[in-house]
């Protein structure tokens, strides 16, 4: 039986990494802050699948709890095979702000955590000769939305990265960059999606369907759905002014 460790994994795509893992055999570790939503959602797995399900209460943004969850990745004894860097959540603040404290909790989270979760367990993994590092970033690394859109060019970068220093040992990385996807992600970060067409919308659990295919299938950048594998394209092409300009409206019609 192989293990997989999902962090932020109560809630949103990490929920549906946990479920699809989950189905296919997986026994899991879920990570997060939350004791209480952590026990519920164990309880609700491993009666659903038949699996084992352990459970790491850790804040991402306290380093104490990330060399926690490293340390469990570096567990010789007992392997984790797959690992889904997923923790994170809307930043809606302005690159103007004064105080840096949403920034630095951002930048704790989202950009060191996964650089130290995914080098434990890439150095893990190397040491057996197999494993599976999925880190979740977005479409909004392709362009220029506030403080968001860094970070999450970050961990695109990064994971190609990390997939570079671990070709050829036997572990794959892969990244996904969902587009809007159905969750309480926008309503905790105060964002407005009612200007959003329905038709834009993607199911969190089609999203870890489709990333773990694409993992399945050795592929390094996933994009779930073909409408957002189109608007990528279109980001990635088109002129750097056009795609400023996109980002200064849309940005507009979230305020």
């Amino acid at each position: 039986m192989t293990t997989a460790l999902v962090t932020g994994g109560t809630a949103g795509i990490g929920a549906a990494f946990a479920r699809a893992l989950a189905e296919r055999g997986h026994d899991l570790i879920l990570v997060a802050r939350d004791a209480e939503r952590l026990a519920s959602a164990a309880a609700e797995l491993g009666e659903r699948y038949g699996v084992a399900v352990e459970t790491l209460r850790a804040d991402l943004a306290v380093d104490s709890d990330v060399a926690a969850v490293a340390d469990r990745l570096a567990d010789a004894e007992r392997p984790v095979d797959i690992l889904v860097n997923n923790a994170g959540y809307g930043l809606h603040v302005k690159l103007l702000d004064d105080d840096l404290a949403a920034h630095r909790r951002a930048i704790d989270v989202m950009c060191l955590a996964v650089l130290a979760l995914g080098g434990a367990a890439g150095r893990a993994m190397r040491a057996r000769g197999h494993g599976l590092i999925i880190n979740v970033a977005s479409l909004a690394a392709y362009i220029s939305q506030g403080a968001y859109s860094p970070i999450k060019a970050w961990v695109l970068a990064y994971s190609e990265g990390l997939a570079n220093e671990l070709h050829g040992s036997g572990v794959q990385v892969t990244v996904v960059n969902p587009g809007w996807v159905r969750t309480e992600f926008h309503e905790r970060a105060g964002i407005k999606t009612s200007s959003i067409p329905d038709f834009i919308w993607v199911e969190s659990d089609r999203v870890a369907r489709e990333t773990l295919a694409d993992a399945d299938k050795k592929r390094v950048i996933s994009v779930p759905t073909k409408r957002w594998k189109l608007q990528k394209a279109l980001a990635r092409h088109a002129p750097r002014s056009a795609i400023r300009w996109a980002s200064r409206m849309l940005s507009r019609s979230r305020q």
